[in-house]
């Protein structure tokens, strides 16, 4: 039995692949993202983090002002190498585009949440907040799985570190005051 030849886009150019390159490169798998310049394939999602994903996206659909749009798994360019895909998004209306967009700016962005699934969890705990607190992205929210129940921990930039600073941790209802008004029940997971 043969190997099936690999695609040659597969193989990065030198200095690695840009952000551009994701809307470039033929048949790539769905939800690929750009981490430092490399293709990050995502895992099959479990039903946690579907379902957590789903909930979110309907909790701040609900709450968001007119002035703002709620998008999941969009990706956003922060920078030339940098072109990750949030779970779920919070953005200026303004920013919304046309129904053709791939990708969303740093700065159109409010909110970026990571549901952590067991194949991402350094990326969504160490790398990606690093990267949107770097793009300058105000609002970070990392939800674990605590017994089968959304744990949401929220972040705030710091202006004078350009670092994220914890705010809270949230099990059953998320209620907050920023960046808009906010109340979800988490608990509400048991019930989609």
């Amino acid at each position: 039995m043969t190997a099936e030849p690999m695609p040659s886009w597969l193989r990065p150019p030198s200095g690695g692949f840009t952000a551009d390159d994701l809307d470039r490169l033929p048949d790539l798998p769905p939800h690929t993202e750009l981490i430092d310049g490399s293709l990050v394939f995502v895992s099959p999602q479990t039903a946690f983090h579907a379902l957590t994903v789903d909930l979110l996206k309907t909790g701040l659909s609900r709450c968001a002002p007119d002035t703002m749009r709620v998008r999941r798994q969009m990706t956003v360019t922060l920078d030339n190498r940098q072109r990750p895909e949030p779970d779920v998004l919070v953005i200026d209306a303004a920013a919304a585009g046309d129904l053709d967009q791939t990708t969303y700016q740093a700065s159109d962005v409010v909110l970026a949440v990571e549901v952590v699934s067991p194949d991402s969890e350094r990326r969504d705990r160490e790398r990606k907040p690093q990267l949107y607190a770097q793009a300058g992205i105000r609002h970070f929210w990392r939800v674990e799985n605590v017994t089968g129940r959304p744990a949401v921990y929220v972040y705030e930039l710091d202006p004078a570190t350009r670092a994220y600073a914890l705010t809270g941790i949230h099990h059953d209802r998320l209620a907050l005051t920023v960046p808009f008004d906010i109340d979800i029940d988490l608990t509400g997971l048991d019930k989609l």
